[in-house]
């Protein structure tokens, strides 16, 4: 299994390159890829025990890859395979597709890293091609959201730069078990890099903009795969060092919070999924032993409800409630709505119920309330008419087929959920929630201000978090 996880890593970026040489097969060589993956995540899941490789013993360089691994490349496969189906009659250049592995490739690294350093050379790769895909349509407007990215992005690694380098200082090595008698400052300068990567808490707001101006298939990837880079090793820390723990945990809940305020009053719908990615995040961080599950399935929802959005004929939600959608679209729509609202029969019930019931008891309110913003969230697309015609793009089925696929066949990971207690527990709360939508909130014209997700304020929310971060790895 050595040889065929090192082959796996290597391939994205030996295809990557070689697309660029055969550009009239891109598409074929790319789509190779994720299906590797597919296989290789699976495999990884049910696999009985862990597989923990030593590259540079002496710098504690390693990976390890698990179950844990497994979601999160299972999620990474499915998600670049859906915009690869999606992107296929789309007139894209081999440059589009070879950036699109090159970021497969790099997202799955993070997925088995285990050391600082290896972790830290992925997501700079990360960063430069996720940069050129958002700058790919090369308009003004692009290029500066892609700028404004990247900007963050750099500075948030400088700071986790400094933190691992502090972790060798400790302690001759840069394991990540090493995190655990690492200084105060260390521990407090990777979780910022990490959390502004990720896309977490108010060190996070860069994400609404870029994700909601990004081209519609780059969405669907920055949203589905890539911020979860940022939580995965988050998701590890807690799992091998428990003092870290309830760091992650308070974060997971505090994201899950201000992510889906934000979302509850958007009216713009590429924006609203944008700050449900960051309160779907915190539900990810709230619960790490169970992360990955949760991971997999808002990859797979949330990649769809972009790739449907981009399909819409308004982005305005006030519009698209005097615009009737065809029936097909609209059934999409609702049925990724009605699994990140987890209700049954798709895999979000599974995940929220598996997630709920990993809670400590002082997150219970906070988390209970975040799903009952959900559901008001999704009622805005749940509610939308119905009977238009069908226009979405060719290669629209494909990609969302797989991914609605995804979250049925995803089921099995969970099937003790569905006891009544869990199933009449979901219905209520999702019911609650359609109704302070239908009562309150669909009249309602508030405007929350946006003065945090500025260029120039972005810089001042990492330095409240990592103030935030001192006083609690002090505490």
């Amino acid at each position: 299994m050595s040889s065929v996880t090192l082959v796996w890593i290597a391939l994205p970026f030996f295809i990557g390159f070689s697309i660029y040489l055969l550009p009239k097969l891109d598409r074929w060589l790319a789509i190779a890829i994720p299906i590797f993956s597919t296989a290789y995540g699976l495999q990884r899941i049910f696999a009985p025990s862990p597989l923990d490789l030593q590259l540079l013993g002496n710098f504690g360089v390693t990976l390890l890859s698990d179950t844990l691994s497994g979601y999160f490349i299972l999620t990474n496969a499915l998600v670049t395979a859906a915009v690869l189906l999606y992107c296929w009659q789309r007139q894209k250049s081999a440059f589009f597709y070879m950036q699109t592995i090159l970021l497969h490739g790099s997202v799955n690294a993070v997925f088995i890293c285990a050391d600082f350093i290896s972790l830290y050379v992925a997501l700079e790769v990360i960063g430069v091609v996720a940069f050129l895909l958002i700058a790919y349509p090369r308009t003004e407007r692009s290029i500066w959201v892609g700028l404004r990215y990247l900007f963050i992005s750099n500075t948030a690694m400088l700071f986790y730069l400094i933190g691992a380098l502090l972790v060798y200082q400790a302690t001759h090595s840069f394991a990540f078990a090493g995190l655990g008698q690492a200084p105060t400052e260390a521990v407090a300068l990777i979780f910022l890099g990490l959390l502004t990567k990720g896309g977490i808490f108010v060190s996070g707001l860069w994400l609404p903009l870029t994700h909601s101006e990004s081209e519609t298939p780059v969405s669907a990837m920055l949203s589905g795969v890539v911020v979860k880079t940022g939580v995965f090793p988050l998701i590890r820390f807690a799992l091998m060092v428990p003092e870290l723990d309830p760091i992650v945990r308070l974060f997971g809940v505090g994201t899950a919070l201000l992510g889906v305020g934000y979302a509850v009053f958007e009216k713009d719908s590429k924006r609203m999924l944008a700050f449900h990615t960051v309160s779907q995040l915190g539900f990810v961080l709230a619960a790490p032993e169970v992360g990955g599950f949760y991971a997999l399935t808002h990859g797979l929802v949330k990649s769809a409800l972009f790739l449907i959005a981009g399909n819409l004929p308004s982005r305005n939600l006030k519009e698209l409630q005097k615009i009737p959608l065809s029936i097909s679209v609209w059934g999409a729509l609702a049925i990724a709505s009605f699994s990140i609202s987890g209700l049954p029969l798709l895999s979000g019930f599974g995940a929220k119920v598996l997630t709920m019931k990993a809670l400590l008891p002082w997150q219970v309110i906070g988390m209970n309330l975040a799903a009952v913003g959900t559901a008001i969230s999704f009622a805005k697309f749940i509610f939308l008419p119905r009977g238009g015609e069908e226009t979405v793009k060719p290669g629209f089925w494909p990609a969302i087929l797989l991914l609605l696929g995804g979250l049925v066949l995803a089921n099995v990971v969970y099937l003790d959920a569905y006891t009544m207690a869990n199933a009449v527990k979901s219905l209520g709360t999702v019911c609650v929630g359609w109704l302070i939508y239908w009562v309150a909130v669909r009249r309602l014209t508030l405007k929350l201000p946006r003065v945090a997700e500025e260029f120039e304020h972005l810089i001042g929310s990492m330095s409240i978090v990592l103030t935030l971060l001192f006083w609690m790895a002090l505490a």
